[in-house]
């Protein structure tokens, strides 16, 4: 593992936008980028100008998919002081999606120390705006030129920032999704919990429909039986139910949310009933029908918590709260955000401040 990063400043630097911010569409002024080769290992790591990549075309990331990412943010505090919540637990994932994909491990430590220095460099891009933050977007892709089915021998680490708004243009207003019958995402044994490309090019053709009918996302069941719900696809999905806030346990073909477990151990913190099981439409349906579905609402990291003011299901469609955002989703909005832009108290010690 390279100990040190050497650090190559733009001579140019770009404009810094101005008003609203679209989600992933700018890029800072710099990039890390580290390499490994079996045999040397990880080496290079170094800190450069924002610049395209250039690659063989037999890459094998092109052929193969080897690839995986991750998603986390840089908040401006009132304080003035920037920060990050919880990025070990990326890093942490990363290693986990690296591991299902036959990729080399990064050092967390190091990768953390790297994210750390390209953040300070490019402290001047973190917008100050409300409901306005830093994306940061790690990932590992396969470089080795080979055109035959096996892992790569060559990867390039690389992570870049980008400022951004609200993922959802409804913001905190609650979304309309839909239950998606025909197509799967992922499968026990598959690839799911991991966060790698292929799982997400899967998913378009589903969410092209969907946004057709004017959903915001798609609710996904199991790939077996098409029966119990797995996720969203962009977040982890939250079923409160008669007073009990339900979501859908970790089995291997669901995406482990660094926000999921966030709103678990908040939950757990306020004393609220949660609990992980299997959930199926079924019960969601029974439970709509008895009037006892009282919220529904989604958590990543991009949207943080997203209320579900609507979802259709067999061309049905249930209304949640009135379609109106829900107590505990609020709440667990405002703590939050507040943690991650230091107005609120953070008990937990999620958060590392980077300058």
């Amino acid at each position: 593992m390279a100990e040190t990063i050497n650090i190559q400043l733009a001579e140019t630097k770009k404009n810094k936008p101005t008003g609203d911010l679209d989600f992933g569409t700018i890029f800072t002024d710099h990039m890390f980028i580290m390499d490994f080769e079996v045999g040397k290992g990880w080496h290079d790591a170094r800190i450069v100008p924002y610049e395209p990549l250039t690659l063989d075309p037999a890459a094998m990331v092109f052929h193969y998919g080897q690839t995986i990412f991750e998603g986390l943010k840089a908040y401006h505090t009132e304080d003035g002081t920037i920060q990050l919540f919880r990025p070990e637990k990326n890093f942490e994932r990363l290693n986990d999606s690296n591991k299902r994909m036959v990729m080399p491990a990064v050092d967390e430590d190091f990768a953390l120390e790297a994210l750390k220095k390209l953040v300070e460099i490019e402290k001047d891009w973190v917008p100050k705006e409300e409901g306005t933050s830093l994306y940061i977007r790690p990932y590992v892709i396969a470089t080795q030129a080979y055109l035959g089915v096996a892992p790569s021998t060559q990867y390039k680490f690389i992570i870049i920032l980008s400022p951004v708004g609200s993922y959802y243009k409804e913001g905190i207003n609650p979304v309309k999704i839909a239950v998606e019958n025909k197509y799967v995402r992922a499968v026990l044994g598959g690839t799911g919990e991991a966060k790698t490309a292929g799982n997400y090019a899967s998913s378009l053709i589903a969410q092209e429909i969907m946004n057709e009918g004017g959903y915001a996302q798609v609710l996904w069941l199991d790939g077996i039986e098409k029966k119990y719900i797995e996720e969203v696809g962009s977040m982890n999905v939250f079923f409160k139910i008669n007073g009990e806030v339900i979501t859908p346990k970790l089995n291997g073909s669901i995406l482990p949310g660094v926000t999921r477990d966030s709103v678990i151990r908040l939950l757990k913190h306020w004393d609220l009933p949660v609990v992980e099981r299997k959930v199926s439409m079924d019960e969601i349906a029974d439970a709509h029908a008895k009037g006892e579905l009282e919220e529904v609402f989604g958590t990543g990291t991009a949207a943080v918590i997203s209320p579900v003011g609507q979802l259709t299901w067999d061309n049905k469609d249930f209304v949640i709260n009135n379609g109106q955002t829900g107590e505990i989703a609020k709440k667990l909005y405002d703590t939050l955000t507040g943690i991650q832009y230091g107005t609120v108290e953070d008990p937990f010690a999620w958060t590392q401040k980077v300058t």
